[in-house]
């Protein structure tokens, strides 16, 4: 079976689009997306490791939650603004299978770092008094290992199971990245048993920590009956925004991933949304939005102009 494989050598990426106007139109729309989530996602980075002021569990986890933004969306939105302009979407075996190691990887790790945030913010918010000992930094650096384990775990098995595919003739991805749903299209086998897997891996992980994150922010909402008003309206502004997150990313992941192996026309629109939407509304979202990540821009911004002047 694995011999089968190299029969096909190459895919062809068909995009999000045929016509000619409308690639132009997804290589300027993605390229802004892709730019200003590269930028909001490396402007957190550094300005949470080179703060101070911002060193408490709640900024570490922004920090890998940013770090899997960028890792993520860069996965696929490169190829898909390149794609836009070439003629032949040409991509070769082993680069699509790089890509869906890399883009389970760091989708999978991006799950985990919002499953630790909401950990965070139920211990912040429900036990005050014990959340200096709870979340140690020795506490918060152990699970961040375990979510990167977790994660290649993950990744490992996908990437095992796209191996096992044979290819024998078609090779035309109706997508704009590799992944294991339009994989199973071209496969030479029966795919019913694969795709069972592919449910019970990424389909599991999607609805499980979806519902965790949802009964986690319920809990939290439902606990703030017992704050201060000014303190239940930022604790209530916090949770909406991240729930608003939480349901654009997990919504299209669990349409995606949970379903019988077939296809619909709003299969690739649907991926844009964890794919690409995502990494770009999370520094706007969990960051930007943060009066303390914004004072800490401020200040090394400050500290940069002093020592440039001098």
């Amino acid at each position: 079976m694995m011999h089968q494989n190299n029969n096909v050598t190459e895919f062809i990426l068909l995009g999000l689009t045929q016509d000619p106007l409308r690639q132009k139109m997804v290589f300027l729309i993605f390229l802004i997306f892709y730019v200003g989530t590269v930028a909001g996602n490396m402007l957190i980075i550094v300005t949470i490791k080179c703060s101070w002021s911002l060193g408490s569990p709640m900024y570490f986890f922004l920090f890998y939650l940013s770090f899997s933004d960028f890792c993520f969306s860069t996965t696929t939105a490169p190829r898909l603004i390149v794609d836009a302009l070439s003629e032949k979407k040409l991509i070769s075996y082993s680069e699509c299978m790089t890509q869906i190691f890399a883009l389970h990887l760091f989708g999978c790790m991006e799950i985990f770092v919002l499953i630790l945030m909401a950990v965070d913010r139920y211990v912040a918010i429900c036990k005050p008094l014990h959340y200096p000992r709870i979340m140690r930094r020795q506490v918060c650096l152990i699970l961040i290992i375990l979510a990167w384990i977790g994660s290649f775990v993950h990744s490992t098995a996908q990437i095992i199971l796209a191996l096992r595919l044979p290819f024998c003739g078609p090779n035309l991805i109706d997508h704009y990245f590799c992944d294991l749903q339009p994989f199973l299209k071209l496969a030479c086998m029966e795919i019913y048993v694969m795709n069972l897997l592919v449910v019970s891996n990424s389909g599991a992980i999607c609805s499980s920590s979806f519902m965790i994150l949802m009964i986690s922010y319920i809990v939290i909402l439902h606990l703030l009956r017992n704050h201060s008003a000014e303190g239940r309206k930022k604790a209530l502004s916090t949770c909406t925004s991240h729930i608003i997150v939480v349901v654009l990313f997990f919504g299209p992941c669990i349409f995606i991933y949970t379903r019988p192996p077939t296809t619909f026309p709003m299969d690739n629109m649907v991926s844009v949304f964890y794919t690409i939407g995502t990494p770009f509304l999370n520094p706007l979202v969990y960051n930007l939005r943060n009066a303390e990540v914004k004072n800490a821009m401020r200040k090394l911004w400050h500290v940069k102009t002093a020592s440039e002047s001098k």
